[in-house]
């Protein structure tokens, strides 16, 4: 850490807990429990895995909600950035300040306008389709939910220790029942059970490209279906609704640029891991590209994802011209926009 940023840390972590104070509990119990376990690992500096202290961990829980309680009802504080003030979602100032430094802030509204807040040191740079690409490794402040990477106006921030995290749970959750199918083809491929710390270490070094091609998609996106797009998100009431707008430009980011550069690259793993990944709304939108995938044939693959283009842009559009309410209804019958 680098010496002087105390105050600035202090101030990023207060806004992590007034987010987490006002969302976390919108979450399912089960989910609760997950990401707090994990939360805990993370604060006490813990590897994934470690065996967690019972006792210890319900008094911290029970003492980060009362400190929640405590905060909930305030505002998020400025930054104190090189001798000025900051917004606390004022992300692109306050990094011109503090890239010079080795580090990264993260800020953004997430799934169901919930705030994210981040702070971390700078592992690397890319630039890729004219984004700024960040690459991050040890993070000194973040909220509940470790988002792994997210697309910030012209800026990908990628968080590694966000990925190993979430790597490290999928892999877990696989290890339950070991079935076969994409995810215990891409641990495979990383030789996972010949050493599971150091397949998770390979795959969230190789796995890091692939998550900035999808943010790659989602600018491009982005550009094709344009600021209304994000407007209409905002002036949703609908979590339904929001979940089906989500998965349908997900599917349009993919077949724009992720999926696309996985097959020219005949990156056998990383197609593995991205569909490993592949479910929910978007799974259920997108058959034609799922039977694809289970042929293994590249080239029913490439025809899905050209198909997909152009049906993933059309949907996209006419959601535009739709209410909430019709929107919303996609989510529970896929069938009139599915491919």
């Amino acid at each position: 850490m680098i010496a002087g940023m105390a105050p600035l840390i202090e101030a990023v972590q207060r806004n992590c807990h007034i987010a987490d104070a006002r969302h976390a509990r919108e979450m399912t119990l089960c989910t609760y429990l997950l990401e707090m376990r994990e939360y805990y690992r993370w604060e006490h500096d813990m590897p994934p895995g470690a065996t967690l202290p019972r006792e210890d961990i319900g008094r911290w829980i029970s003492e980060r909600e009362a400190l929640w309680e405590g905060v909930v009802d305030e505002e998020f504080a400025p930054l104190p950035v090189a001798g000025a003030r900051h917004d606390a979602f004022a992300a692109v100032a306050v990094n011109e300040a503090l890239l010079p430094q080795g580090l990264v802030y993260g800020a953004g509204i997430g799934r169901f306008r919930k705030p994210h807040f981040f702070l971390g040191r700078l592992a690397r740079t890319e630039t890729h389709d004219g984004l700024r690409v960040l690459v991050c490794d040890c993070e000194y402040a973040r909220d509940l939910t470790a988002i792994p990477a997210a697309l910030q106006g012209g800026t990908v921030i990628v968080r590694r220790e966000a990925l190993r995290q979430w790597l490290w749970e999928k892999a877990e959750a696989w290890g339950v029942k070991r079935q076969a199918g994409a995810m215990a083809r891409a641990l495979a491929a990383y030789d996972y059970d010949a050493d599971p710390a150091a397949a998770l270490a390979r795959m969230a070094e190789r796995e890091t490209g692939t998550l900035i091609l999808h943010e790659r998609g989602e600018h491009a996106a982005g550009k094709l279906l344009g600021s209304g797009w994000e407007e209409m998100i905002a002036a949703f009431s609908s979590r339904r609704a929001e979940l089906v707008v989500r998965a349908l430009r997900d599917n349009l980011a993919d077949c724009l640029v992720t999926l696309p550069a996985l097959l020219e690259q005949a990156d056998a793993a990383s197609l593995h891991f991205w569909f490993a990944n592949f479910d929910g709304l978007r799974r259920d939108l997108f058959p034609r590209l799922v039977a694809a995938y289970e042929q293994g044939n590249a080239a029913a693959l490439a025809d899905a994802l050209a198909a997909g283009r152009g049906h993933w842009l059309r949907v996209a559009q006419d959601v535009l011209r739709q209410d909430e309410g019709r929107i919303a209804g996609l989510a529970a019958d896929c069938s009139p926009v599915a491919l």
